[in-house]
């Protein structure tokens, strides 16, 4: 069985004249006359069948039943007032963005701060997976994928476009003068087949070097170990020059030689047959700007 509460009018009344310690005070505050205010604190104080001030001239002071109950009292107005606040503020947008680990890593999360800087109101969740999500099960509201463009059903828009080339720490490529046929090389395993041939047998072809055997060296299962293995000096990689322009650019990694050999795109993938919300569209459109003004040109 709930308690019986008094009025919230009394309990008002009591809260302001205990607080500022005046009738008179709080019937400003609450915009009432004074004789309103005591008779408010009367009826409270028969409800109680307690006294809860004790009336001097020109103040009031609480008794010791007066004081427990502004206690209580102060402390649920300040929890109603908190919780009023946060029903009143505006709901916060969520968008969820899938790519893969390397990408996450490399080139969306060192970009995330300016993001934040010009949305503050939506909360971007990244989700790294290699494998291709489904935007129709609700997984992720948008996705970064890597191919030629061509997702059935689905609507995408052009970021990068991508180049691999071998690189090295500048220590390593300084130490390595002979053959390209007798580098240490650094190899990673795509997660799925691409359509286009991005190994080091791909590169030696295309460099003209004559056929030999390409899969001796260190392989890692993520990209991202591989561009990290690049600049401890392990051995060459053909990477994408996307993924470590950081890298090139502090020097930490260097083209070793050319062919560039051209990769894929990036494009940001939406679902096409449903509508989405103004903050997919948000992010969106400045993953679309961002990808615009990212020109970075290294020449080995």
């Amino acid at each position: 069985m709930a308690t019986r509460l008094p009025s919230l009018s009394a309990l008002r009344a009591f809260e302001a004249a205990a607080r500022l310690r005046s009738f008179k005070k709080a019937a400003e505050e609450l915009a009432v006359t004074a004789t309103a205010i005591s008779h408010r604190i009367r009826v409270l104080e028969e409800d109680l069948e307690r006294p809860l001030f004790v009336r001097k001239v020109r103040a009031v002071e609480l008794t010791p039943d007066g004081q427990t109950l502004l206690t209580a009292v102060s402390s649920g107005f300040q929890a109603i007032a908190m919780a009023i606040e946060q029903v009143r503020r505006p709901r916060r947008a969520s968008v969820t963005l899938s790519a893969t680990p390397a990408f996450a890593t490399k080139w969306l999360v060192p970009r995330l701060a300016a993001f934040q800087a010009a949305y503050p109101d939506i909360d971007l969740h990244v989700h790294a997976s290699n494998v291709p999500v489904d935007l129709s099960a609700g997984t992720a509201d948008l996705a970064i994928r890597y191919g030629h463009g061509h997702y059935p059903g689905l609507t995408a828009a052009l970021l990068l476009e991508d180049r691999f080339a071998p690189v090295a720490s500048p220590t390593l490529r300084t130490a390595i003068r002979q053959k390209a046929s007798q580098w240490p090389l650094i190899h990673f395993d795509w997660h799925r087949p691409l359509p286009v041939d991005l190994t080091w047998a791909a590169w030696m072809r295309a460099s003209g070097h004559p056929p030999s055997d390409q899969s001796t060296g260190i392989r890692y299962s993520e990209e991202s170990h591989a561009i990290q293995a690049a600049v401890a000096g392990q051995g060459v990689a053909l990477l994408s020059l996307l993924l470590v322009e950081e890298e090139l650019r502090m020097g930490l990694l260097e083209i070793v030689a050319e062919p560039v050999l051209k990769g894929m795109s990036y494009h940001v993938i939406k679902p096409g047959r449903r509508s989405v919300s103004d903050a997919v569209l948000a992010v969106e459109d400045w993953l679309v700007r961002l990808a615009e003004t990212t020109h970075f040109n290294i020449s080995p």
